[in-house]
C-alpha cells in the first residue's frame, strides 16, 4: 500500500514536470531557452516516471528493462539537446533571436507552363 502510494506520487510528479516542460516550450522567448527548459525537465521527468513504474513492477526483468530505458534516455536526451543547440548556433541563430516562419508562395509548374503557352 505504501509502495503503491509512493509510486503514484512519483509518476504524478513526473507527469507534472513534463507539463511544465511543455509550457516552457510554448512560453519561453527563444530557441535556447526552450531547449534548456526541455533538457532540464526531460531527464528528471523520465527518471521519476520510470522509478515509479519500477516500484509497480512484479519481476526483476521488468525493472532491468526500465533501468536500460532510463540509461538510454539519460545519454541521448542531453546529447540531442546539445546537437540541436549546436546546429542552431552554426546556422546563425543567436541568443534572444526569435524564429519567424514565413510562408513562401510558389508557382506550380503546371500553371507556369500553361501561361507561357497562352502568351505565345
Amino acid at each position: 500500500m505504501i509502495i503503491e502510494t509512493i509510486s503514484f506520487v512519483l509518476i504524478g510528479i513526473g507527469c507534472a514536470l513534463g507539463v511544465i516542460g511543455a509550457i516552457g516550450i510554448i512560453t519561453l522567448p527563444d530557441t535556447y531557452a526552450r531547449l534548456h527548459a526541455v533538457g532540464v525537465t526531460d531527464t528528471l521527468c523520465t527518471f521519476l516516471i520510470l522509478f515509479g513504474l519500477g516500484l509497480q513492477a512484479d519481476s526483476y526483468t521488468a525493472v532491468a528493462k526500465l533501468i536500460l530505458i532510463f540509461m538510454f534516455l539519460a545519454f541521448t536526451s542531453p546529447a540531442s539537446s546539445y546537437a540541436l543547440a549546436n546546429s542552431a548556433w552554426r546556422w546563425g541563430l543567436r541568443h534572444n533571436q526569435k524564429i519567424h516562419i514565413q510562408t513562401i508562395e510558389r508557382e506550380t509548374p503546371s500553371r507556369s507552363n500553361s501561361t507561357q503557352g497562352a502568351d505565345q
